[in-house]
């Protein structure tokens, strides 16, 4: 499906959203060694936990929401929201005041508000997308998240380090500029079977309740409470890019060599070394993912998610066995490929599980892969203080493998159940 032949609302949304993310992205990957700094590798850790708890509990809320108020105003709202919490960490970070634990409150609000947007924002384009177009569309928004991967960083090596202050003004400005896109220019999606739940009235707990239970029917389905189980296990590797990684590159990379021309040696150091290779995940990851998504929806998906798990464990094995600067850059290609693997089968398979009425709950339930992941992930950080770099790398690798042997499981049901319908 050509980008010209999309509906609307995606096209304002693929450009608008790009924008956004390319500057999120300018220092977002950095604030992890901010936090170590200021609180400590233990500390830091922990409170990174604790602001996934409450990513986990509004991406619930944001699901049941997308579903009864309409994704577009979700979207806006959350948008919106973002812009203030940056406004607020711009001001956490300025000449005039500075104060890290603001910082972070304010990054805990941007994650909650992004938990809100990612629900709606999936379920809208399988509003409008037909089924078998779904993987290609997804695939290109993932390609759009990576090429912002790429040059983010990039450009926050500079910015970052010279001009957080205005950078994060920037980005507030983008964000609150976007809701506004999106509040103007796009249309409401939410099918006519959610329209009824949403017109529903009653007090907030009474809705809270309603929630709860919807989420109960979501965990019976075995096939799709094994798919996030498998998917939170897989997250503790790959969500290591933005938190386990950065520290330990930091830590173990000082002023390596990576390349001489005649006199001229280009040496990088830990965070260089960081940026290089997150740049290099964002750039195959953006030239490859609508390539390698073609190629999978040739085997059985069973098999792509099961092989996409163990690289991952080898991968992550690799990165703990080296500090030399091309080590770690095998290490993220082989660490790519695992993520190419499933990056545009995902939502598809989501969308195909999931009953319309509920799109939006399905959507956000398993997203509790990340969430759920991310609130676990960050553990790694104080790990590294009690048992070593090599030892957390290797419990990583060992999740990862665990990982491979539910999917086998849960896609094996998957296909009875198509066949059979078990």
């Amino acid at each position: 499906m050509r980008i010209r032949d999309w509906d609307r609302n995606l096209k304002i949304r693929l450009f608008g959203e790009a924008l956004m993310n390319i500057t999120f992205w300018m220092f977002f990957p950095f604030l992890t060694i901010y936090f170590a700094e200021s609180f400590g590798k233990d500390k830091a850790g922990f409170l990174l936990i604790f602001s996934q708890l409450f990513s986990v509990f509004a991406n619930l809320l944001g699901g049941y929401m997308a579903d009864r108020f309409g994704r577009k105003r979700m979207m806006v709202l959350s948008a919106f929201g973002q812009g203030i919490a940056f406004l607020i960490f711009a001001y956490a970070v300025s000449p005039w005041y500075t104060s890290p634990m603001l910082g972070f409150i304010c990054f805990t609000l941007v994650g909650i508000f992004g938990s809100i947007y990612w629900p709606a924002s999936q379920a809208m384009v399988a509003d409008v997308v037909p089924e078998k177009d779904r993987s290609s569309v997804f695939a290109i928004f993932y390609t759009q998240i990576n090429i912002a991967v790429v040059i983010g960083p990039i450009l926050g090596t500079i910015f970052y380090v010279k001009y957080r202050f205005e950078l994060m003004i920037a980005v507030a400005i983008i964000s609150i500029l976007l809701a506004l896109v999106l509040s103007k220019w796009t249309r409401e999606t939410v099918p006519a079977s959610a329209k009824q739940a949403r017109a529903e009235k009653g007090k907030w707990y009474e809705f809270l309740i309603e929630q709860f239970a919807d989420y109960k029917v979501i965990i019976q389905d075995k096939v799709f409470l094994l798919f996030i189980i498998a998917g939170v296990l897989a997250a503790q590797t790959f969500m290591q890019l933005d938190l386990l990684f950065p520290v330990y590159t930091k830590d173990m990379v000082n002023n390596q060599t990576i390349l001489e021309l005649g006199s001229k040696v280009f040496t990088v150091n830990g965070e260089q070394a960081f940026g290089l290779i997150l740049s290099e995940n964002g750039l195959l990851v953006a030239l490859f993912t609508v390539a390698v998504t073609k190629w999978v929806t040739r085997f059985p998906e069973r098999n792509v998610f099961v092989l996409s798990s163990f690289f991952y464990a080898v991968s992550i094995l690799m990165f703990g066995a080296t500090h030399w600067i091309w080590g770690l850059i095998l290490a993220m290609a082989v660490f790519t490929l695992a993520e190419l693997l499933t990056a545009g089968l995902q939502q598809t398979i989501i969308s195909n599980l999931a009953p319309e009425q509920m799109r939006g709950q399905y959507f956000a339930a398993a997203s509790l892969r990340y969430t759920f992941g991310r609130t676990i992930a960050p553990i790694s950080i104080p790990l590294t203080v009690w048992i070593g770099y090599r030892w957390t790398f290797t419990i990583l690798s060992v999740l990862a493998v665990l990982s491979a042997i539910l999917f086998w499981v849960m896609f094996r049901m998957y296909e009875n159940r198509k066949q059979f319908g078990l």
